[in-house]
Protein backbone atom coordinates (compact mmCIF):
# COMPACT_ATOMS: atom_id res chain seq x y z
CA UNK A 1 0.00 0.00 0.00
CA UNK A 2 1.43 3.38 -1.05
CA UNK A 3 2.53 5.20 2.13
CA UNK A 4 1.84 8.62 0.61
CA UNK A 5 -1.85 7.76 0.12
CA UNK A 6 -2.49 6.46 3.64
CA UNK A 7 -4.21 8.64 6.22
CA UNK A 8 -6.23 8.23 9.41
CA UNK A 9 -6.68 5.67 12.17
CA UNK A 10 -9.03 2.68 11.90
CA UNK A 11 -10.27 0.84 15.00
CA UNK A 12 -11.84 -2.59 14.58
CA UNK A 13 -15.08 -2.71 16.60
CA UNK A 14 -15.53 -6.21 17.92
CA UNK A 15 -19.09 -7.09 18.92
CA UNK A 16 -20.60 -10.34 20.14
CA UNK A 17 -24.33 -10.74 20.80
CA UNK A 18 -24.79 -7.02 20.40
CA UNK A 19 -22.22 -6.14 23.06
CA UNK A 20 -19.01 -4.19 22.47
CA UNK A 21 -16.11 -4.89 24.88
CA UNK A 22 -14.58 -1.99 26.79
CA UNK A 23 -11.26 -2.24 24.96
CA UNK A 24 -12.95 -0.91 21.81
CA UNK A 25 -13.89 2.36 23.51
CA UNK A 26 -10.39 2.57 24.95
CA UNK A 27 -8.90 2.18 21.46
CA UNK A 28 -11.22 4.75 19.91
CA UNK A 29 -10.16 7.23 22.58
CA UNK A 30 -6.46 6.55 22.04
CA UNK A 31 -6.96 6.39 18.28
CA UNK A 32 -8.54 9.83 18.42
CA UNK A 33 -5.43 11.18 20.14
CA UNK A 34 -3.12 9.56 17.57
CA UNK A 35 -5.25 10.84 14.69
CA UNK A 36 -5.16 14.39 16.05
CA UNK A 37 -1.35 14.20 16.22
CA UNK A 38 -1.38 13.28 12.54
CA UNK A 39 -4.04 15.85 11.59
CA UNK A 40 -6.43 13.06 10.59
CA UNK A 41 -9.61 11.29 11.72
CA UNK A 42 -10.38 8.13 13.66
CA UNK A 43 -12.76 5.65 12.04
CA UNK A 44 -14.58 2.83 13.82
CA UNK A 45 -15.08 -0.23 11.59
CA UNK A 46 -17.85 -2.58 12.70
CA UNK A 47 -18.79 -5.89 11.06
CA UNK A 48 -21.80 -8.08 11.80
CA UNK A 49 -25.52 -8.44 11.15
CA UNK A 50 -28.25 -6.23 12.57
CA UNK A 51 -25.90 -3.41 13.52
CA UNK A 52 -28.53 -0.79 14.31
CA UNK A 53 -28.02 1.11 17.54
CA UNK A 54 -24.22 1.22 17.71
CA UNK A 55 -23.67 4.55 15.97
CA UNK A 56 -24.60 6.84 18.86
CA UNK A 57 -22.34 5.17 21.43
CA UNK A 58 -19.35 4.92 19.08
CA UNK A 59 -19.79 8.59 18.17
CA UNK A 60 -19.91 9.67 21.82
CA UNK A 61 -16.67 7.81 22.57
CA UNK A 62 -14.71 9.66 19.91
CA UNK A 63 -15.28 8.14 16.45
CA UNK A 64 -15.23 10.74 13.67
CA UNK A 65 -16.55 8.22 11.16
CA UNK A 66 -18.18 4.80 11.36
CA UNK A 67 -17.84 2.25 8.56
CA UNK A 68 -20.17 -0.72 8.84
CA UNK A 69 -20.53 -3.94 6.86
CA UNK A 70 -23.86 -5.59 7.63
CA UNK A 71 -24.22 -9.10 6.21
CA UNK A 72 -25.86 -12.29 7.45
CA UNK A 73 -22.55 -14.09 6.83
CA UNK A 74 -21.05 -11.92 9.59
CA UNK A 75 -23.72 -12.68 12.22
CA UNK A 76 -21.38 -15.02 14.15
CA UNK A 77 -17.64 -14.53 14.08
CA UNK A 78 -15.98 -16.81 11.54
CA UNK A 79 -12.43 -15.96 10.54
CA UNK A 80 -12.62 -16.12 6.75
CA UNK A 81 -15.61 -13.85 6.00
CA UNK A 82 -14.52 -11.36 8.66
CA UNK A 83 -10.97 -11.29 7.27
CA UNK A 84 -12.23 -10.77 3.73
CA UNK A 85 -14.66 -8.01 4.68
CA UNK A 86 -12.17 -6.09 6.81
CA UNK A 87 -9.41 -6.45 4.21
CA UNK A 88 -11.63 -4.85 1.57
CA UNK A 89 -12.58 -2.01 3.92
CA UNK A 90 -8.90 -1.31 4.68
CA UNK A 91 -7.80 -1.48 1.03
CA UNK A 92 -10.57 0.94 0.07
CA UNK A 93 -9.99 3.39 2.94
CA UNK A 94 -6.17 3.28 2.99
CA UNK A 95 -5.68 4.07 6.70
CA UNK A 96 -2.27 4.87 8.14
CA UNK A 97 -2.93 2.94 11.37
CA UNK A 98 -5.24 0.02 12.24
CA UNK A 99 -5.86 -1.02 15.86
CA UNK A 100 -7.41 -4.18 17.33
CA UNK A 101 -8.17 -5.21 20.89
CA UNK A 102 -5.95 -8.07 22.08
CA UNK A 103 -8.97 -10.30 22.62
CA UNK A 104 -9.60 -13.82 21.33
CA UNK A 105 -11.18 -12.38 18.17
CA UNK A 106 -8.63 -9.59 17.72
CA UNK A 107 -5.70 -11.96 18.11
CA UNK A 108 -7.21 -14.30 15.52
CA UNK A 109 -8.21 -11.67 12.98
CA UNK A 110 -5.34 -9.14 13.06
CA UNK A 111 -2.50 -11.41 11.82
CA UNK A 112 -4.65 -12.65 8.94
CA UNK A 113 -5.34 -9.09 7.86
CA UNK A 114 -1.66 -8.11 8.08
CA UNK A 115 -0.68 -11.10 5.91
CA UNK A 116 -3.29 -10.25 3.26
CA UNK A 117 -2.28 -6.62 2.91
CA UNK A 118 1.45 -7.29 3.36
CA UNK A 119 2.25 -5.22 6.42
CA UNK A 120 3.60 -5.73 9.94
CA UNK A 121 1.73 -6.35 13.18
CA UNK A 122 2.80 -5.71 16.77
CA UNK A 123 0.89 -7.83 19.29
CA UNK A 124 -0.17 -7.16 22.89
CA UNK A 125 0.85 -3.50 23.00
CA UNK A 126 0.66 -1.59 26.26
CA UNK A 127 1.47 1.87 24.85
CA UNK A 128 1.00 3.71 21.55
CA UNK A 129 2.47 7.05 20.50
CA UNK A 130 3.63 9.02 17.48
CA UNK A 131 7.37 9.51 16.94
CA UNK A 132 8.83 13.01 16.90
CA UNK A 133 11.57 14.73 14.97
CA UNK A 134 14.27 13.15 17.15
CA UNK A 135 13.45 9.64 15.95
CA UNK A 136 16.15 8.23 13.67
CA UNK A 137 13.62 6.20 11.67
CA UNK A 138 11.53 9.26 10.86
CA UNK A 139 8.83 11.51 12.21
CA UNK A 140 5.17 10.50 12.45
CA UNK A 141 5.63 6.74 12.84
CA UNK A 142 3.46 4.75 15.23
CA UNK A 143 5.55 3.77 18.25
CA UNK A 144 4.15 0.42 19.44
CA UNK A 145 5.43 -0.62 22.87
CA UNK A 146 5.00 -4.09 24.33
CA UNK A 147 6.63 -6.31 26.97
CA UNK A 148 9.40 -8.63 25.76
CA UNK A 149 11.53 -11.40 27.27
CA UNK A 150 8.84 -12.43 29.74
CA UNK A 151 8.04 -8.86 30.68
CA UNK A 152 11.58 -8.05 31.81
CA UNK A 153 12.07 -5.33 29.16
CA UNK A 154 9.79 -3.05 27.16
CA UNK A 155 10.32 -3.06 23.38
CA UNK A 156 9.19 -0.22 21.11
CA UNK A 157 8.53 -1.42 17.56
CA UNK A 158 8.22 0.67 14.38
CA UNK A 159 6.93 -0.19 10.92
CA UNK A 160 8.56 2.41 8.64
CA UNK A 161 8.20 0.76 5.23
CA UNK A 162 4.67 -0.66 5.06
CA UNK A 163 1.15 0.58 5.67
CA UNK A 164 -1.05 0.43 7.53
CA UNK A 165 0.84 0.20 10.81
CA UNK A 166 -1.07 -2.42 12.80
CA UNK A 167 -1.25 -3.36 16.46
CA UNK A 168 -3.31 -5.34 18.93
CA UNK A 169 -3.66 -3.62 22.31
CA UNK A 170 -4.27 -5.16 25.69
CA UNK A 171 -7.58 -4.36 27.35
CA UNK A 172 -7.35 -1.92 30.23
CA UNK A 173 -4.08 -0.18 29.34
CA UNK A 174 -5.69 2.80 27.56
CA UNK A 175 -8.14 5.24 29.08
CA UNK A 176 -11.44 5.77 27.31
CA UNK A 177 -12.45 9.41 26.90
CA UNK A 178 -15.41 10.94 28.67
CA UNK A 179 -18.48 10.51 26.40
CA UNK A 180 -19.16 13.52 24.19
CA UNK A 181 -22.93 13.90 24.47
CA UNK A 182 -24.63 14.62 21.18
CA UNK A 183 -21.57 13.80 19.05
CA UNK A 184 -22.45 12.61 15.56
CA UNK A 185 -20.04 10.61 13.43
CA UNK A 186 -20.24 10.29 9.67
CA UNK A 187 -21.87 6.94 8.80
CA UNK A 188 -20.65 4.92 5.81
CA UNK A 189 -22.30 1.59 4.99
CA UNK A 190 -20.31 -0.70 2.75
CA UNK A 191 -21.29 -3.88 0.95
CA UNK A 192 -18.87 -6.72 0.35
CA UNK A 193 -20.32 -9.19 -2.13
CA UNK A 194 -20.01 -12.95 -1.84
CA UNK A 195 -19.15 -13.13 1.86
CA UNK A 196 -21.34 -16.21 2.24
CA UNK A 197 -19.07 -18.02 -0.20
CA UNK A 198 -16.12 -17.39 2.14
CA UNK A 199 -17.58 -19.42 4.99
CA UNK A 200 -15.51 -22.58 5.30
CA UNK A 201 -16.62 -23.46 8.82
CA UNK A 202 -20.21 -24.13 9.84
CA UNK A 203 -21.21 -23.08 13.36
CA UNK A 204 -23.49 -25.80 14.70
CA UNK A 205 -23.90 -24.50 18.23
CA UNK A 206 -22.49 -21.78 20.49
CA UNK A 207 -21.98 -23.04 24.05
CA UNK A 208 -21.47 -20.34 26.64
CA UNK A 209 -19.66 -21.09 29.86
CA UNK A 210 -21.16 -19.44 32.89
CA UNK A 211 -18.70 -18.48 35.59
CA UNK A 212 -19.22 -16.88 38.96
CA UNK A 213 -15.76 -15.30 38.97
CA UNK A 214 -15.69 -11.54 38.55
CA UNK A 215 -13.46 -10.20 35.79
CA UNK A 216 -10.71 -8.44 37.73
CA UNK A 217 -10.67 -5.66 35.12
CA UNK A 218 -14.26 -4.79 36.04
CA UNK A 219 -13.90 -5.06 39.83
CA UNK A 220 -14.00 -1.84 41.88
CA UNK A 221 -12.06 -3.49 44.72
CA UNK A 222 -9.19 -5.96 44.35
CA UNK A 223 -7.39 -7.88 47.09
CA UNK A 224 -4.21 -9.20 45.52
CA UNK A 225 -1.75 -11.79 46.79
CA UNK A 226 1.88 -12.33 45.89
CA UNK A 227 4.90 -14.42 46.73
CA UNK A 228 4.56 -13.37 50.36
CA UNK A 229 1.48 -15.58 50.68
CA UNK A 230 4.04 -18.38 51.00
CA UNK A 231 1.85 -20.94 49.28
CA UNK A 232 -0.86 -20.58 51.90
CA UNK A 233 -4.54 -20.65 51.13
CA UNK A 234 -5.88 -17.47 49.53
CA UNK A 235 -8.97 -17.90 51.71
CA UNK A 236 -8.09 -14.96 53.96
CA UNK A 237 -7.89 -12.73 50.88
CA UNK A 238 -11.16 -14.08 49.52
CA UNK A 239 -12.86 -13.30 52.84
CA UNK A 240 -11.59 -9.71 52.81
CA UNK A 241 -12.60 -9.30 49.17
CA UNK A 242 -16.09 -10.59 49.95
CA UNK A 243 -16.51 -8.13 52.83
CA UNK A 244 -15.38 -5.25 50.60
CA UNK A 245 -17.52 -6.37 47.66
CA UNK A 246 -14.50 -7.03 45.47
CA UNK A 247 -12.48 -9.83 43.88
CA UNK A 248 -9.19 -11.62 44.41
CA UNK A 249 -6.24 -11.13 42.07
CA UNK A 250 -2.57 -12.12 42.14
CA UNK A 251 0.95 -11.26 41.09
CA UNK A 252 2.84 -13.25 38.48
CA UNK A 253 4.81 -15.08 41.18
CA UNK A 254 1.59 -16.38 42.73
CA UNK A 255 0.22 -17.45 39.35
CA UNK A 256 3.49 -19.16 38.33
CA UNK A 257 3.32 -21.09 41.62
CA UNK A 258 -0.19 -22.26 40.67
CA UNK A 259 -1.74 -20.54 43.68
CA UNK A 260 -4.16 -18.62 41.43
CA UNK A 261 -5.34 -19.04 37.80
CA UNK A 262 -3.84 -17.02 34.96
CA UNK A 263 -6.93 -14.83 34.51
CA UNK A 264 -6.36 -13.47 38.04
CA UNK A 265 -2.87 -12.14 37.20
CA UNK A 266 -2.16 -8.40 37.40
CA UNK A 267 0.86 -6.93 35.62
CA UNK A 268 2.60 -6.52 32.28
CA UNK A 269 2.16 -10.20 31.44
CA UNK A 270 -1.30 -10.30 32.99
CA UNK A 271 -4.10 -7.73 33.12
CA UNK A 272 -4.04 -3.99 33.68
CA UNK A 273 -6.50 -2.89 36.36
CA UNK A 274 -7.70 0.46 37.75
CA UNK A 275 -9.94 -0.34 40.74
CA UNK A 276 -11.08 2.19 43.30
CA UNK A 277 -9.20 0.17 45.94
CA UNK A 278 -6.23 -2.18 45.46
CA UNK A 279 -4.99 -4.12 48.50
CA UNK A 280 -1.56 -5.66 47.81
CA UNK A 281 -0.75 -8.49 50.23
CA UNK A 282 2.74 -9.94 50.20
CA UNK A 283 3.60 -8.26 46.90
CA UNK A 284 7.07 -6.72 46.74
CA UNK A 285 6.22 -4.34 43.91
CA UNK A 286 8.31 -5.38 40.92
CA UNK A 287 8.04 -2.90 38.04
CA UNK A 288 6.18 -5.47 35.94
CA UNK A 289 3.45 -5.70 38.57
CA UNK A 290 3.29 -1.96 39.23
CA UNK A 291 2.68 -1.33 35.53
CA UNK A 292 -0.57 -3.27 35.83
CA UNK A 293 -2.04 -1.55 38.91
CA UNK A 294 -0.31 1.76 39.68
CA UNK A 295 -3.28 3.76 38.33
CA UNK A 296 -5.59 2.37 41.05
CA UNK A 297 -7.31 5.20 42.94
CA UNK A 298 -6.25 3.99 46.41
CA UNK A 299 -3.45 1.47 47.03
CA UNK A 300 -3.00 -0.29 50.36
CA UNK A 301 0.17 -2.36 50.77
CA UNK A 302 0.74 -5.06 53.39
CA UNK A 303 4.27 -6.45 53.53
CA UNK A 304 6.73 -7.52 56.22
CA UNK A 305 9.60 -5.85 54.33
CA UNK A 306 9.43 -2.13 55.06
CA UNK A 307 11.76 -1.38 52.13
CA UNK A 308 9.58 -3.17 49.54
CA UNK A 309 9.07 -1.05 46.37
CA UNK A 310 5.28 -1.43 46.68
CA UNK A 311 5.32 1.14 49.50
CA UNK A 312 6.61 3.77 47.07
CA UNK A 313 3.28 3.78 45.18
CA UNK A 314 1.01 2.91 48.11
CA UNK A 315 -1.32 5.47 49.66
CA UNK A 316 -1.36 3.45 52.90
CA UNK A 317 1.19 0.90 54.08
CA UNK A 318 1.10 -1.75 56.80
CA UNK A 319 4.39 -3.41 57.77
CA UNK A 320 3.97 -6.84 59.30
CA UNK A 321 2.81 -10.42 58.84
CA UNK A 322 -0.09 -10.38 56.35
CA UNK A 323 -1.46 -13.61 57.87
CA UNK A 324 -2.10 -11.68 61.09
CA UNK A 325 -2.99 -8.31 59.58
CA UNK A 326 -5.48 -9.41 56.90
CA UNK A 327 -7.88 -11.27 59.26
CA UNK A 328 -7.86 -8.28 61.65
CA UNK A 329 -8.45 -5.91 58.76
CA UNK A 330 -11.33 -8.07 57.56
CA UNK A 331 -12.96 -7.99 60.98
CA UNK A 332 -12.57 -4.22 61.28
CA UNK A 333 -14.06 -3.70 57.81
CA UNK A 334 -16.95 -6.02 58.63
CA UNK A 335 -17.74 -4.07 61.80
CA UNK A 336 -17.45 -0.69 60.09
CA UNK A 337 -19.75 -1.75 57.25
CA UNK A 338 -22.22 -3.22 59.72
CA UNK A 339 -22.33 -0.01 61.73
CA UNK A 340 -22.87 2.05 58.59
CA UNK A 341 -25.77 -0.16 57.49
CA UNK A 342 -27.37 -0.18 60.95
Amino acid sequence: MDISQCEGVYVFVEQVDGKIPGVVYELIGRGRGLAQQRGAKVTAVILGHGLEGFEERLSEYGADEIVSVDDVALKVYVTEPYARALTEVILAGKPEIVLFGATAIGRDLAPRISARIHTGLTADCTSLDISGEDNKMGQGLLMMTRPAFGGNVMATILCPEFRPQMATVRPGVMRRIEPIKGAKAKITRREVKGLGDSINVKILEVVKKVTELTDIMEAKVLVSGGRGMGGSDFGILEELAQVLGGAVSASRAAVDANWQPKDRQVGQTGKTVRPDLYVACGISGAIQHLAGMEDSKIIVAINKDESAPIFEVADFGLVGDLHKIVPKLTELCRKAIGQRQA
